[in-house]
């Protein structure tokens, strides 16, 4: 890894919480916490993210495997994968014990297609958006939508943006209208970086 891509895996390495936000808007935003754990087992970078409520850490909404890296083209880039029956892996991710974590393969793993993020380097530390053409498609409620997505990570934290829009009319259908989610860091796995890729 070159230094720009190894600070960004570094960085992304922790567990996220916007508690403070959520006890002092409660109407506005849930307490919500966002964490990414290496994954040595796999390609050079791989990271798990879990994304739950705070109130049922271990049955999280979302579950992704992140694969940040650096494509001559575009510059630097996280790919987006799904996991298949991600249920099987559901609260590893703060598990002490690895195993569950490491079972992951790259085979479980599907690129979401349209829903890479484009990364550049900031005075803080990065700054990524979904790249463009409204072509990562999810789906809530029965409803699909693509969505529009944007990061800020620092060592400290991370703010996120995520609105789904209709793919015909472009409306606005879900996401935050009241700006974007702030995370503090509450645990910090960037050691775990240097252990699972010590030559990166």
């Amino acid at each position: 890894m070159d230094q720009q891509l190894k600070s960004l895996t570094e960085l992304l390495c922790g567990g996220f919480s916007n508690q403070q936000q959520a006890f002092e808007n409660p109407p506005l935003y849930g307490h919500i916490k966002v964490r990414f754990r290496p994954l040595p087992q796999l390609t050079k970078g791989s990271l798990l993210l879990e994304q739950a409520y705070a109130i049922a850490p271990e049955e999280p909404y979302r579950v992704r495997v992140l694969r940040p890296m650096r494509c001559p083209e575009r510059g630097l880039l996280i790919m987006n994968y799904s996991i298949r029956d991600d249920r099987r892996f559901w609260g590893s991710i703060e598990e002490a014990d690895p195993s569950r974590r490491l079972s992951i393969e790259e085979g479980d793993l599907k690129l979401l297609e349209g829903c890479t993020y484009l990364v550049e380097t900031t005075s803080a530390g990065f700054r990524g958006t979904v790249e463009p053409g409204c072509r990562c498609l999810v789906t809530r409620r029965g409803t699909t939508s693509y969505l529009v997505s944007e990061f800020e990570l620092s060592a400290t934290g991370m703010q996120t943006i995520d609105r789904g829009h209709d793919p015909k009319s472009h409306e606005h259908l879900w996401g935050s209208v009241a700006g974007p989610f702030q995370f503090d860091r509450y645990v910090d796995w960037r050691d775990e970086c240097a252990t699972a890729w010590p030559n990166a």
